[in-house]
């Protein structure tokens, strides 16, 4: 067993903390019947008002209102947090920003010491999600990644289960209530499955398209958002809450590793507040540069002068993304080795030369540095 506190206070954490509720608070589409000046007045400031459109739902408000109520405290200093007076909280069909969205929650995650903001029976304390993307970071792909993170979030709560199910053709990850959450539901659930694809989508720097994400409730006044939180057909009423996607992107190899994880969480926040984007655009040009060549050994100055990039230039923009050359050369090894590895009855030494090793040891000491098993034993336990 582990400890829910064993994650610290770091400014990592603290973005992290951020990110888990406020992922929810990406912009939505606006209102169809547009509110007044003097209701929109009462919600936006103008310094969190600009360049910032006033879209998310005030029902994400009152949610977390709530879970200042059900421990008898007032919400008035994190509403101050976010420039949100108290008397609009009130107006079903008001709208605030993305930025109000994030402030609140991380100032009421921080007071309440409850990431799940009143979800559940327990309090799940600082650190709690930390660890869920801690736990699935090693995955050597999606699948179990996706796995470890619904087995670790059973470990966090009786109150809901998540469990996946895949065939030939889709996967699907179930959420069940264990009991009735009374007002926390649509919360709750919209939070927890909209967190899984978010974070899915960034192991593998890529938008996962969905095939429908289905809610066991009515259908909200404020449906447009799910749509647009999920970019997929969206169902109510359903027997369960659900997210389906192709099984074919459980195959896919993770991109990310602890070192990237630590940069993510400390820039958490512009990547879970709205739908998943892929990595800088120079960082995907030279990833295609990489792959494109798996068996050139890249260096720096040659990638410069394929991008027609000074190579200070080129490790600066880098740096400034998050990442550098040799980390992007493992990752394009890497991504390039499993498929090898899985996809065909290629030879060893045949996909270490196809990888850009000058032998078949150098190979395996890489793969094993990877993903902390030997190249061999990697394609015993997931070929199938």
């Amino acid at each position: 067993m582990f400890s829910l506190q064993d994650t610290g206070t770091t400014p990592a954490d603290r973005a992290e903390k951020v990110a888990i509720i406020a992922s929810m608070a990406t912009s939505v589409p606006t209102p169809s019947a547009p509110l007044s000046h003097a209701v929109l007045a009462h919600v936006v400031t103008p310094s969190l008002g600009a360049p910032h459109p006033a879209l998310t739902p005030m029902a994400f408000v009152q949610a977390v209102v709530r879970a200042y109520q059900q421990r008898g405290l007032s919400p008035a200093q994190a509403l101050a947090a976010a420039q949100i007076a108290p008397s609009a909280v009130q107006h079903s069909q008001a709208r605030i920003t993305a930025l109000q969205m994030e402030l609140l929650c991380g100032h009421a995650m921080r007071e309440l010491d409850d990431e799940a903001l009143g979800w559940f029976s327990r309090r799940l304390p600082w650190g709690s999600y930390g660890m869920l993307a801690r736990a699935s970071i090693s995955s050597p792909n999606l699948g179990l990644a996706m796995a470890r993170w619904c087995r670790h979030h059973n470990l966090l709560t009786d109150d809901i289960q998540l469990l996946l199910h895949s065939d030939a053709r889709r996967t699907r990850v179930e959420l069940h209530c264990l009991r009735d959450l009374g007002a926390m539901q649509e919360f709750c659930l919209l939070s927890v499955l909209r967190n899984l694809h978010g974070f899915a989508s960034w192991l593998v720097d890529t938008p996962l398209p969905l095939l429908q994400a289905s809610f066991p409730f009515v259908m909200p006044g404020h449906a447009a958002v799910y749509e647009v939180l999920f970019q997929a057909p969206v169902a109510f009423d359903a027997p369960l809450a659900s997210i389906e996607l192709d099984a074919h992107w459980l195959t896919q190899p993770l991109v990310r590793d602890e070192a990237a994880l630590s940069r993510m969480l400390q820039r958490a926040l512009p990547l879970q507040v709205r739908p998943y984007r892929p990595s800088h655009d120079l960082v995907q040009r030279v990833r295609q540069a990489l792959a494109a060549h798996p068996q050139c050994a890249h260096t720096a100055d040659s990638l410069a002068d394929l991008l027609h990039l000074a190579p200070r230039s080129l490790h600066r923009q880098l740096r400034q993304a998050g990442t550098s050359v040799q980390q992007l050369k493992d990752e394009v090894r890497r991504q390039r080795a499993c498929t090898l590895l899985l996809r065909s009855d290629m030879p060893l030494k045949r996909i270490a030369l196809a990888c850009g090793f000058a032998s078949e040891k150098s190979f395996g000491r890489a793969f094993a540095q990877w993903l902390g098993v030997p190249p061999q034993t990697y394609r015993l336990q997931h070929k199938h």
